[in-house]
């Protein structure tokens, strides 16, 4: 029997020619119903005394993504003003959303953010200084804060780029520091009704438990006001066959079984709150690229395809690695490492984009080189599917490097109808914030 269908989306082969030809290559593609699942697989995660789950936004930040997100229930953490501001403009109100960013805003950008916490955001404060911007507006304004905590321990992240718990990690109010903050804000009479700790992305969840043991010991110790504990995000995708994904319903069982715990010490109970990003979208998108070229060197056989690191960096920032399926221009499968199908026949090639980079490749070592992979041979004109390209791709990506465009994104309804949500940039913007200036 011929396999048609691939990847977690149980993506149509035949599809791949059908969206290339309407919108054109490179384009990314998403996918409504898993993205929906996702949100009620994490909505029905377990819980002690109720659940809050916020989209980490920074993932994508496109708006339908963010109307489908919301929709299903959930609320944002922002990571910038402008984050913020374009939930907004997007429909979802301040009320839905929680700011925790490296920013000290002023000038015009305090303004703005006071405005936006009268309209309902939640602040969460992450360092001194941050807390001595807002201290006198919070107070004046009877509103309630959070708090950022750095652990001061070593984090969850799946590489050191993506660890925020470590040493070498400045994200939140040192634990060593909290004490200072909280006597400053118990003089002025503000309450840090929520404690937030995010120890980085995919991770081990061994960590993952650690923190929830390691935060709720210091919500008990400083925060006696604290209604509501977050957990942060960072559950691990799994996006490549072998690998593990985060067991939603253990880690919850675990935080249950904790926050059970620290009721019966304390007589408190305490909301959980969680925020994923890559866990909800990351394996409801692919990136279609077309082979432009082969190329044969002494040592390695490459294609060349359409779109590269200016789509997706995660490999290049990080050394991560996407699964591949191949499909030729009728719609044909060829070959696909989501199902290691076929099993025979395959040769090896480097996969590497358009940009004048030597790293513009979907998969690299440690040591950033190339490495190759087994896939059915293709032609020129056909298609290499990238997987796993929800989350940290166009969010991310370092948009008009060589002057490339920004590509069409469209989306796969739970009808199955193709919407395209996002029109292909053209050359005009691509200077259109520049001056002509005479020198």
């Amino acid at each position: 029997m011929t396999v048609k269908q691939f990847g977690p989306t149980n993506l149509d082969a035949t599809l791949i020619p059908k969206i290339a030809q309407q919108w054109g290559t490179p384009v990314y593609l998403h996918d409504q119903e898993f993205i929906e699942n996702s949100c009620e697989q994490l909505l029905n995660m377990p819980n002690a005394y109720g659940l809050h789950v916020r989209y980490a936004m920074k993932a994508n930040s496109d708006r339908t993504v963010l109307r489908v997100v919301t929709n299903k229930g959930l609320d944002l953490d922002c990571s910038s003003l402008d984050e913020a501001a374009r939930a907004f403009a997007a429909g979802v109100p301040y009320s839905r959303m929680m700011l925790t960013t490296q920013e000290v805003p002023s000038g015009e950008e305090r303004t703005e953010l006071e405005e936006m916490i009268r309209s309902g955001l939640k602040y969460n404060v992450c360092s001194m200084t941050q807390f001595q911007l807002i201290a006198d507006f919070a107070k004046a304004n009877n509103i309630d804060l959070s708090m950022r905590v750095h652990p001061g321990a070593a984090g969850g992240g799946e590489s050191a780029t993506r660890d925020t718990g470590s040493e070498y990690s400045c994200f939140g109010v040192h634990l060593n520091d909290v004490p200072q903050v909280k006597a400053l804000a118990d003089k002025l009479g503000l309450r840090f009704t929520q404690v937030h700790v995010h120890i980085g992305s995919g991770g081990d969840p061994e960590k993952w438990r650690q923190n929830i043991d390691r935060e709720l010991g210091f919500v008990k110790a400083y925060f006696p006001e604290a209604t509501t504990v977050s957990f942060g995000g960072g559950l691990k995708v799994a996006r490549m066959p072998g690998e593990k994904q985060a067991d939603i319903a253990a880690l919850g069982a675990y935080a249950t079984q904790r926050i059970t715990e620290f009721k019966e010490a304390t007589g408190r109970e305490l909301q959980m709150e969680i925020e994923p990003g890559t866990y909800v979208v990351a394996n409801s998108g692919h990136i279609i690229t077309r082979i432009i070229d082969k190329k044969l060197t002494n040592e390695l056989n490459f294609l060349i395809v359409d779109g590269g690191m200016e789509l997706l960096t995660r490999p290049l920032l990080y050394g991560s690695e996407h699964p591949i399926a191949i499909v030729r221009q009728d719609g044909t499968l060829l070959s696909s490492e989501y199902d290691c199908i076929p099993t025979a026949g395959l040769k090896s090639f480097g996969i590497v984009g358009r940009c004048c980079e030597s790293g513009d490749s979907v998969r690299l070592d440690g040591d950033g080189n190339i490495v190759p992979m087994l896939i059915a041979e293709p032609e020129i004109g056909d298609y290499v599917v990238i997987g796993g390209t929800g989350a940290y791709s166009e969010s991310m990506s370092p948009e008009n490097y060589n002057s490339h465009r920004k590509p069409p994104a469209v989306m796969r309804t739970r009808s199955s109808e193709l919407v395209l949500i996002r029109k292909k940039q053209v050359r005009e913007q691509l200077v259109q914030n520049e001056l002509d200036v005479k020198l």
